[in-house]
C-alpha cells in the first residue's frame, strides 16, 4: 500500500547577526521574531523561565535536552503569558507526561505567538554564546521551510540590542493591585493569606507571581504598584516596607524614573527596603553604584552564590544580563553575597539600615530552601521597626 513519505526538509532557522545559521525543526507559532539569545542551564522549570518577564527581548536557549515532557499548567506561569520571545532546544518536544499537565507545550506556544525550534546542537550553541557574548538572531518558524536567509540576518543586525532598553514599563501593570496568594502547599494548592500581615508597596518592575507569593506566606500584606510609580504613590498607601521586584532591560534605562523615586523614599523615610534581580540593580543605582552589561549574563537554576556575612553557599536560580558593578559601590553600602562562578555582584546591604537587595532569585527555590531566608528577613526588619 502506498506511503507518505515524511517532511525531512527544515522548517525552522535560527540566524545569528554574523551570518551563521542553525536549521532545524519549528514548534509553536509560525513567522519571525528578534531578539538577544540566552542560554539557561536549569533542568526543570522551562514554563516559568518562558513566562519570566524578565526574559523579555530574549530568545532562550535551553541546554537541557527534555524540554516539553511535563506540559504546561496554569498554575506554574509566572504571568499571565510568554514573555521570552522564543525557545530554542535539543529535542523536539514530546506528549507530556505528568498528572498536573493541562495542554503540551507546542500548543501553548502556538496559542500565545511563542516560536520554538528543535534539533538545534545546543552545546555548539551555547559555546558560542559564552565565546562571543549574547549576540542579536532572527528566530523563523515557516512549515513550508521556506526562508530569506539573507533578510532574517539583517533583521538580527537591525535588532537594537538591550544596552539602554527600558524594557520594564512594557511588562508592569497597568494599575495597583492587591495580593493575598500564597506559596503553593500540598494538598490544598494556592492558599489565600487570611491574617493580617505587614503593609508592603511591592514595585512592579516586572515581577514573578511566585515573589508575591512567597512575601505573602512570609507575613505581608501586599500591595503591587507600576514600575512608573513615584514616591508620593508609594506612601500614600502607609507601608511597612518597600519591596523592589525583578524586571528585564538594561537598568540604567529604567532607572531614569525608577532610581529617584527609591531615592525619595530613602531620604523621605527609614522603611525596610528589599530588592531583588532588577530590583537589586535599581537600589544599588539609587545608592550611588553603577551597573555593566556582562558577556553571556547568568541563567540557571545551579549557581553557587557565597553570603560573605556567614561564609553559607547557596544554590540559587539566576536570570539577568547587566550586574553591580561591586567596585563602585559607596561608602556604607557593603557587598553580602557573590558568585562563586565569576566573582561578580550578587547582593549588597546598606550598613546603618535595613536596606538589602540580592541579584538572584530566592522564589525561585533551587536549594530548595536556601535563600527563602531574605523574605524572612525583610518581615523581621519591619517587626523591628513597628
Amino acid at each position: 500500500m502506498p506511503t507518505t513519505a515524511k517532511k525531512t526538509h527544515p522548517t525552522a532557522c535560527l540566524t545569528l547577526a554574523d551570518g551563521t545559521v542553525f536549521y532545524g525543526h519549528g514548534f509553536g507559532a509560525t513567522g519571525d521574531t528578534v531578539a538577544e539569545l540566552c542560554f539557561n542551564t536549569a533542568m526543570t522549570g522551562y514554563q516559568e523561565i518562558m513566562t519570566d518577564p524578565s526574559y523579555a527581548g530574549q530568545v532562550v536557549t535551553f541546554t537541557f535536552p527534555h524540554i516539553g515532557n511535563t506540559g504546561v499548567t496554569p498554575e506554574d506561569d509566572e504571568t499571565n503569558d510568554p514573555v521570552a520571545a522564543g525557545m530554542v532546544v535539543k529535542w523536539d518536544p514530546t506528549e507530556p507526561s505528568n498528572w498536573r499537565a493541562t495542554e503540551n507545550l507546542t500548543d501553548w506556544l502556538a496559542k500565545r505567538g511563542r516560536i520554538g525550534i528543535g534539533g538545534i546542537d545546543t552545546r555548539r550553541l551555547t559555546r558560542a554564546i559564552r565565546q562571543q557574548g549574547a549576540p542579536h538572531v532572527a528566530l523563523a518558524h515557516d512549515p513550508d521551510g521556506n526562508f530569506d536567509i539573507e533578510a532574517l540576518v539583517a533583521k538580527a543586525r537591525a535588532f537594537s540590542g538591550l544596552e539602554g532598553l527600558d524594557l520594564a514599563k512594557d511588562v508592569t501593570c497597568a494599575q495597583s493591585y492587591h495580593w493575598d496568594e500564597m506559596r503553593w502547599a500540598w494538598p490544598d494548592g494556592y492558599a489565600k493569606r487570611a491574617t493580617p500581615g505587614r503593609k508592603v508597596v511591592a514595585i512592579d518592575y516586572g515581577a514573578k507571581r511566585n515573589i508575591l507569593r512567597c512575601l505573602a506566606s512570609a507575613g505581608c500584606d501586599v500591595t503591587v504598584l507600576p514600575a512608573s510609580a513615584t514616591a508620593e504613590d508609594v506612601l500614600a498607601h502607609n507601608p511597612e516596607g518597600v519591596f523592589l521586584s525583578n524586571g528585564p532591560g538594561d537598568p540604567a534605562a529604567t532607572g531614569v524614573y525608577a532610581v529617584p523615586m527609591i531615592r525619595d523614599v530613602l531620604d523621605q523615610t527609614d522603611l525596610p527596603v528589599f530588592g531583588i534581580c532588577l530590583g537589586h540593580q535599581m537600589l544599588a543605582l539609587a545608592l550611588g553604584a553603577k551597573t555593566i552589561k556582562m558577556n553571556h549574563g547568568h541563567h540557571g537554576a545551579n549557581h553557587p552564590v557565597k553570603d560573605l556575612e556567614t561564609g553559607k553557599v547557596e544554590i540559587t536560580s539566576m536570570n539577568h544580563g547587566f550586574t553591580v558593578d561591586s567596585q563602585t559601590l559607596p561608602a556604607g553600602v557593603k557587598e553580602t553575597h557573590v558568585s562563586l562562578f565569576d566573582g561578580s555582584n550578587c547582593g549588597i546591604a546598606m550598613e546603618s539600615r535595613p536596606v538589602f537587595s540580592v541579584q538572584y532569585h530566592p522564589e525561585a527555590s533551587p536549594g530548595p530552601q536556601d535563600s527563602y531566608y531574605l523574605f524572612e528577613r525583610f518581615v523581621a526588619a519591619m517587626d523591628a521597626r513597628a
